[in-house]
């Protein structure tokens, strides 16, 4: 058994140099690590880099603009040096907005709406179909993730998907979800909603490990010891193997 924990136990230790620590999920964890379970995320959205915002000014409607927020997470407009967009809600940029623009305006009334969201992505990786960035453009679980990935490979483990999180002071913090109770619905609390980078990481089963093992150490360092024959039956010929050693999985 310690030949299949290897790749588990590498990415363990390379999270654990970063200063995290894996745990399984809970819903004291998940408050901890600022996840939602079994519920609509309530934070209030933080405008990110490369979201598009529409400033509307209700008694100066010249002064409207559609704007990017810039990579360094400035906005730069009329009569206004420039602001820091990035990680302010709507609401904390529209009342700098008011206190920037009352120097210049009697009634600065001001709207900020986020027309189109940025850097709201993902990454699924391991035994999935399709590994790599999913765009968020909603609220997403890791059941829903993993399905525009295309997908549990089936020789993926459901039971101990890994959620990489940003924790305080930008730390990694993971988590370990068991998305086999999500799909067979025993418990749907695991399904949490996913935040911008977070990562989810579907490990590989034992079996398969066990395989990629025997392939790479016995295999291909040990001659193998069989013969193979092929015996004629009827209008064909069926062959017999036994120099293979790879396991295949139980069904």
């Amino acid at each position: 058994m310690r030949v299949l924990r290897y790749p588990m136990l590498i990415l363990w230790l390379v999270i654990a140099a970063c200063g995290s620590t894996v745990k399984n999920l809970s819903p004291a964890s998940a408050a901890a690590a600022g996840t939602s379970v079994a519920a609509f995320p309530s934070e209030e959205y933080r405008i990110q880099p490369g979201d598009l915002l529409d400033i509307k000014f209700f008694y100066s409607p010249e002064l409207n603009e559609q704007i990017p927020v810039r990579p360094d997470g400035r906005i730069a407009l009329q009569l206004a040096q420039e602001i820091l967009a990035a990680g302010r809600t709507p609401a904390e940029l529209t009342a700098a907005l008011k206190e920037t623009y009352s120097k210049e305006l009697k009634k600065p009334d001001v709207t900020v709406i986020v027309r189109s969201f940025g850097n709201q992505r993902v990454y699924v990786d391991g035994e999935v179909a399709k590994p790599g960035l999913i765009p968020l453009t909603g609220p997403t679980t890791i059941r829903q993730a993993i399905s525009q990935a295309g997908g549990f490979l089936y020789t993926g483990n459901p039971t101990d998907v890994l959620l990489i999180r940003r924790g305080p002071e930008d730390r990694p913090l993971a988590m370990m979800v068991n998305m086999k109770k999500v799909l067979d619905g025993t418990d749907l609390g695991q399904d949490i909603y996913l935040k911008p980078f977070d990562i989810v990481y579907v490990p590989k089963t034992a079996i398969t490990n066990a395989n990629l093992w025997i392939e790479q150490y016995l295999n291909r360092m040990i001659p193998r010891i069989g013969f193979t024959a092929a015996y004629p039956v009827g209008s064909g010929t069926m062959g017999v193997d036994t120099s293979s050693t790879i396991i295949t999985p139980a069904k």
